[in-house]
């Protein structure tokens, strides 16, 4: 009864180098090592098949087998491509009467990858479509890697040159339509549970579709009115929330109550009344006229007048003329200033003295709100006219010319590109990327491992408020230049001073993402938390099943850290991408580690759950039961 038995046609070899042109088609030894020989088990029977609809092909070896007590399942198999081309035409007939395709390759052998990437799935591509037929391909074998497990990360190439990573046999599935598997290795965990379980769903569905086409003579037969359970999929993993940015929140405070750490001083040039205070670090670390300015004297040059026929040429400094020579002149510094030196800046503008405060806003959020400081001097100078040309001088004071297309806007907020300091601005603000682990007015020296990273304490009490207190209270820190950091590598202290100047975090690995996440919970940095905690799902989530089996890293020790350390989404994260590959970290020792809540909270999210495998069983002993039922009435 064709109904009653589904045809597989197995294409590739599973092991490195297969069958070439001119060797001989494997034999029943080898045979027996392949993936739908392990699958079948003892049962399958070599040699042609006497059913029906069957058509012998030198190029295919043919065995078969029963599954689910009653079903005849005829496996051809032809273990290399290069032995299709000698007949086409004959090998086309086989694959129509394909129930199911199966195409198989070792992840170690590239070469054969993309002879059939690149030469036989364009062949087989429009005959798939036309079909329908299901196709499964299947990846076998684990990458080669001396130094540790195998690793598909886009920054691991150690073994690119002879294997095929996870992106590419992955492609090819999306080309084909084909369901993707990848097998580390040929035991009854990987065969029988992951392939095994693909495999059989496609086989149900094959049989139900027979069943339906075929004519229905016995209408009282009680085996079509069993239907395989449902394997519903796996529940959605919860995401993971990240704060709002305070960025520039936090330098408009530094602006508003930072006069403790206030090193520069502005003053009118006609009357000379104090106009507000601002930092050294902040100014220079945005506009180049500043750091022409503040330096020593060996840097810090008077900005000189141009004449106006110069003005026309667009240099840095074509404005200044507009403004009776230098816009800021350099006073005399006060030693009596609590924090050390003092700088007395004037301002001999008039324009910029009524609008300082509103363009140093504008500097200390970020230096790219430029509709927002219009609208600002507008309302201020009640002149729009006035509020243009002091839009102008301030585009000069921070080096920027005027801005006309949106590309130039975009490119100034993200800077140049293919540079480290365009990467840093297009994952955060960009107003303090200079000052990053530079010694450009710092203030404060740590000691990390017997690295020096010098640092600012304006940023720090600004963005952090451990360090506030730190530097702000009696402690000891408050006084001293030099502040030994303990219990945190040096790497790992850089990123948390990276994240506090650049507002953003990129960790090479779960471990330093991990590490990171550490430390934001010592220093109370919420939002650096919550983006490694997002960093350490998206490196997990990206990782293939054959990777997570293997992986030298222990997801349950995660865990333990991330409750440790409160990171309490992520806790919540690992335990539903456990329990979503309950199949891969159950058989771990350490999934004996968790408390007996995480169990049983494991074991209720667990997919495929416990119901659906008992389904299943009572399932395939139903059908075996009626089916000898029926032969005994025969």
């Amino acid at each position: 009864m064709a109904y009653r038995s589904i045809h597989i046609v197995a294409l590739g070899s599973e092991c490195p180098g297969g069958v070439g042109p001119g060797e001989e088609i494997m034999g029943q030894g080898q045979l027996q090592g392949g993936l739908l020989w392990s699958y079948l088990g003892h049962g399958a029977l070599v040699g042609p098949c006497d059913l029906e609809s069957s058509m012998h092909n030198p190029a295919f070896m043919e065995y078969s087998s029963l599954v689910f007590g009653d079903v005849t399942v005829v496996v051809r198999d032809c273990p290399s491509w290069d032995l299709l081309d000698s007949d086409w035409a004959s090998v086309r007939k086989v694959l129509e009467q394909a129930d199911i395709l199966v195409i198989k390759y070792s992840v170690t052998d590239k070469l054969a990858f993309q002879q059939v990437r690149n030469g036989y799935a364009p062949r087989l591509r429009p005959l798939l479509r036309h079909w329908g037929v299901p196709v499964i391909l299947v990846a076998v074998g684990a990458r080669l890697n001396d130094e540790g497990p195998p690793c598909t990360c886009p920054l691991c190439a150690s073994d690119w040159s002879s294997c095929v990573p996870h992106s590419e046999g992955l492609q090819l599935s999306r080309d084909l339509g084909a369901t993707y598997l990848e097998l580390p290795s040929l035991n009854h965990v990987f065969v029988g549970r992951y392939f095994g379980s693909v495999l059989e769903y496609f086989m149900i569905q094959c049989l139900k579709h027979k069943a339906k086409e075929r004519p229905d003579k016995r209408r009282g037969n009680k085996v079509n009115d069993l239907r395989p359970p449902h394997l519903e999929q796996p529940a959605r993993l919860p995401p993971i929330r990240v704060e709002e940015s305070s960025f520039s929140q936090d330098m408009q405070w530094l602006l508003e109550r930072g006069v403790q750490f206030a090193d520069v001083a502005f003053y009118a040039g006609d009357s000379g009344k104090e106009l507000g205070w601002a930092h050294a670090a902040v100014l220079c670390a945005v506009s180049p006229y500043f750091r022409q300015l503040l330096l020593g004297p060996k840097t810090r040059e008077r900005p000189q007048s141009r004449c106006v026929c110069r003005e026309r040429d667009g240099g840095p400094n074509s404005l200044l003329s507009n403004w009776d020579g230098a816009i800021i002149d350099d006073m005399p510094r006060s030693e009596a200033h609590s924090t050390g030196r003092l700088s007395r800046l004037v301002v001999k503008d008039p324009l910029l003295c009524m609008c300082l405060w509103e363009t140093l806003m504008f500097i200390y959020r970020g230096a790219w709100e430029w509709d927002h400081l219009q609208e600002a001097l507008e309302e201020k100078l009640k002149n729009t006219l006035a509020a243009a040309q002091l839009i102008e001088r301030i585009r000069s004071l921070i080096g920027k010319e005027k801005i006309t297309t949106e590309e130039e806007k975009q490119e100034y907020i993200v800077g140049p590109r293919d540079t480290p300091s365009a990467r840093a601005a297009q994952l955060g603000p960009q107003t303090l990327v200079n000052l990053f682990n530079s010694p450009l007015y710092s203030d404060v020296i740590f000691m990390v491992q017997g690295s020096v990273l010098p640092a600012h304490r304006a940023v720090l009490v600004a963005r952090c408020d451990v360090m506030a207190a730190m530097f702000s209270g009696k402690y000891a820190e408050a006084r001293s230049r030099v502040v030994p950091i303990h219990g945190v590598s040096s790497d790992t202290f850089l990123s948390f001073l990276e994240y506090l100047y650049t507002d953003s975090c990129c960790p090479a690995s779960v471990l330093q993402a991990m590490a990171v996440l550490v430390c934001a919970e010592m220093y109370q940095v919420k939002r650096l938390q919550h983006l490694c905690e997002v960093c350490v799902c998206a490196y997990l989530q990206s990782m293939p099943s054959r990777e997570l089996s293997s992986t030298g890293i222990s997801v349950i020790r995660l865990l333990r850290r991330a409750k440790c350390h409160n990171a309490e989404q992520l806790y919540i994260w690992l335990l539903h991408f456990i329990a979503n590959n309950y199949l891969i970290f159950s058989h771990k020792p350490d999934f004996l580690e968790l408390s007996e809540e995480e169990r049983e909270q494991v074991e209720r999210l667990r997919w495929p759950s416990r119901g659906y495998l008992q389904e299943l069983s009572e399932y395939q002993q139903r059908r075996r039961k009626l089916r000898k039922s029926r032969c005994i009435v025969m």
